[in-house]
């Protein structure tokens, strides 16, 4: 498993009966989480600010108990990210993909070309201003219009102005950059787990993600650098995307593992897969 750490504004507090209690600069927020199948352990709570509570017809609210920000910042590596309790437990943030940001801000700068950047279910942009950070041209793609305009926000807040927004349905847009002849160095993509596309159609990950990397491979230049495939859909384990990739893009250089927060009473929180694809011997 590969473990976040260097976080100086967001702590795993504690962890148990399906919960994960975080801290988010000054905020604690104790928040659903399936993979926390234990029971709490011999701990002192913390006072909370808020607590995400789930509805049993689906969905749920934040429940405040203390007064905090609508929203506020943390920082990892100088840069400033958005958070802020939104629908479906969300922050604006999934701090564990700390661990491929190091990577490929890595990949990016040993480069002494420009590298272009297509971010597919870009969510609010953290990946697109890390990337671009590292001096690559970023184009960001994610089918809602409000975290397309967070994404800016975060961008903003970073002064990074290299980076393109667009609202869009991923695969329709990956089929016109095809059409048009456009081309990217690296693909970074974090599907969801289910979905509909603009026409009605169902996007079940399991069903659709291989596809989806087939068809995105056609927009890869001649002298790629990376791929990067996420996954929080459990049940879909890294060997499985380790296996996509080495079908699609031949298996050197490849791997996949799972990713992880530590915690404050010592163990490791598991929060899902990311797969590399790495054209590294081209590295200068």
């Amino acid at each position: 498993m590969l473990v976040a750490k260097g976080w100086k504004d967001f702590e795993v507090l504690y962890t148990g009966d399906g919960e994960k209690t975080e801290k988010w600069g000054d905020v604690i927020l104790t928040r659903p989480d399936p993979q926390v199948i234990w029971k709490k352990q011999n701990i002192r709570p913390q006072k909370v600010h808020a607590k995400y509570i789930r509805s049993l017809s689906g969905g749920g609210h934040w429940e405040d108990y203390l007064p905090y920000p609508q929203q506020w910042t943390v920082e990892w590596e100088n840069l400033k990210f958005l958070i802020k309790p939104m629908g479906f437990k969300h922050t604006g943030l999934f701090p564990e993909q700390a661990v491929n940001w190091s990577r490929m801000s890595e990949l990016i700068r040993k480069q002494n070309r420009e590298i272009k950047v297509l971010n597919l279910f870009a969510y609010t942009g953290a990946a697109s201003v890390v990337c671009a950070r590292a001096g690559a041209k970023v184009t960001h793609i994610d089918a809602s219009k409000g975290m397309v305009e967070r994404a800016k926000e975060n961008a903003k807040l970073n002064y990074i102005t290299s980076i393109r927004f667009i609202v869009d349905d991923c695969k329709k847009f990956i089929e016109r950059e095809i059409r048009r002849g456009n081309r990217y160095d690296a693909i970074i993509m974090d599907p969801p787990s289910y979905g509909r596309g603009p026409n009605g159609e169902i996007w079940k990950l399991e069903d659709s993600l291989y596809d989806f990397v087939l068809l995105a491979k056609q927009v890869l230049s001649d002298n790629p650098l990376f791929v990067l495939i996420n996954s929080y859909t459990t049940g879909l384990q890294a060997g499985v995307i380790k296996n996509v990739l080495s079908l699609i893009f031949g298996e050197e250089n490849v791997s996949a593992d799972e990713i992880g927060l530590p915690t404050k009473e010592g163990i490791i929180l598991p929060c899902g897969n990311s797969g590399f694809k790495v054209w590294e011997e081209k590295c200068k």
